[in-house]
């Protein structure tokens, strides 16, 4: 018989053919199995009658143990009132392995470190099957978006012997005599120089911060697509991200109805995300927060998890909150030019408590500028030579960002914590499975 993907049996109704998967429950009466299976592409349910299956199979299947991989023959039907909207009367069936001892993974309540430490199997769950499906789906619009406006990828380095971001959180590795090296917390620099060459472009690749942080938004490795743009100035900056978060969210919306659908997600809320977005100065942000009860934070400090949530409850798209103060920022951001302690950026924070996905800046361009700012933080110079080259030769403004993948994926799945958006989570007690 020819072997067809569930997912792939709409077009095959009234044809007998093949199936293999994985047996993930059972029910049965006297005379009827129903037998609930799964192949990576869908799930559906074979009717296994025992007059047309003999008492021996019968029997065999009624013992068969959860997550036995099998492989089913039957014929393909319509049936409405299935979940799947298909059901398959099945007429052979063949075992290939079968667990010795019951799937640890059941409908009682694990709590999450149970199930994180079975990772590996925990993935093969209805709603981590959907996650890991909306987050394919996700990275496809990314990739979709900057293809459709010609941007070039550029794979950035993993080692790098630069800081990106602050030298505080860096994963440190011993590189071979050329002494010491780092795990990447950003491909920024090197998308800098890129830029440069191409014009408009763009990466997509994991990266590391060594933060001691146990928040429902951190995980030590993830994650995460820049773009990085010549010419553009932080307003053209503000704009490209409305349209490719938007871009995003519809498009993810189209491919992944059924899965977002399926885990209970409200969509009604993502079909709201559409540019423009809502903007906020950061000077204003922390009046609103003062004006509410928010002593805690002063002008001149980031804004925290708490913070960030109180302000994107206002509205019901991403909010951009820009020109923060130079302190609370990287130093390679461009200052702005009425007010040198505030920089040209933004932070883009998702509504229903999400918080910030994209951190984005206009860089700076002037050589002397980008001297000062890297002395001022006591960043190694020698370790800057050749992005500072980037300002001796043909400099220009240019602008990009960064959208960390997992947070986005949280946000569009309306999941709770990240580590739900990977498939298998480091976090900073977690380095198994």
């Amino acid at each position: 018989m020819e072997w067809v993907y569930i997912s792939d049996l709409k077009d095959h109704i009234g044809e007998t053919i093949t199936i293999k998967g994985w047996m993930y429950n059972i029910r049965s009466s006297k005379k009827i199995h129903f037998l609930q299976l799964r192949d990576g592409t869908g799930r559906i349910q074979g009717i296994m009658e025992k007059k047309k299956v003999g008492d021996e199979v019968f029997n065999r299947i009624k013992r068969l143990k959860i997550e036995s991989s099998v492989v089913i023959t039957g014929q393909a039907r319509k049936d409405d009132r299935a979940p799947s909207g298909f059901e398959l009367d099945v007429e052979s069936l063949e075992i290939i392995s079968e667990p010795d001892e019951d799937y640890p993974i059941s409908k009682k309540e694990h709590g999450i470190e149970f199930l994180m430490d079975n990772r590996h199997l925990w993935l093969r769950s209805s709603k981590q099957f959907h996650v890991l499906r909306i987050r394919n789906e996700v990275i496809k619009a990314i990739r979709d978006f900057y293809n459709s406006r010609a941007y070039i990828l550029v794979d950035t380095p993993i080692f790098t012997g630069a800081i990106g971001e602050a030298a505080g959180n860096l994963f440190e590795v011993k590189y071979f005599d050329y002494g010491n090296a780092y795990l990447a917390q950003t491909g920024q620099l090197y998308l800098e120089a890129a830029c440069m060459s191409l014009g408009k472009v763009y990466n997509l690749g994991p990266t590391f911060r060594a933060e001691k942080s146990k928040t429902r938004r951190h995980l030590t490795e993830f994650w995460m697509n820049e773009a990085e743009v010549a010419y553009y100035d932080n307003e053209d900056n503000m704009r490209l991200q409305e349209d490719f978060v938007s871009f995003v969210v519809q498009q993810v919306l189209r491919t992944a109805g059924e899965d977002l659908e399926a885990i209970g997600r409200d969509t009604s809320k993502l079909e709201k995300i559409e540019a423009p977005f809502p903007r906020m100065s950061y000077d204003d942000a922390i009046e609103f927060l003062h004006q509410n009860g928010y002593d805690d934070i002063q002008w001149g400090d980031d804004l925290g998890a708490e913070h960030e949530t109180v302000i994107s409850d206002q509205f019901e798209k991403p909010v951009m909150v820009y020109n923060y103060p130079a302190k609370a920022k990287a130093f390679y951001m461009e200052p702005h030019p009425d007010r040198p302690d505030v920089v040209l950026c933004n932070d883009m924070l998702a509504p229903e408590g999400y918080g910030e996905i994209i951190g984005a800046s206009q860089r700076i361009h002037d050589y002397d500028v980008l001297v000062e700012k890297i002395k001022e933080n006591n960043l190694p110079m020698e370790s800057y030579d050749w992005y500072l080259d980037l300002r001796k030769y043909g400099s220009v403004p240019h602008s990009g960002y960064g959208l960390g993948v997992e947070r986005t994926v949280s946000w569009i799945s309306g999941i709770k914590h990240v580590r739900e958006a990977i498939p298998f989570p480091r976090t900073l007690n977690r380095l198994k499975p």
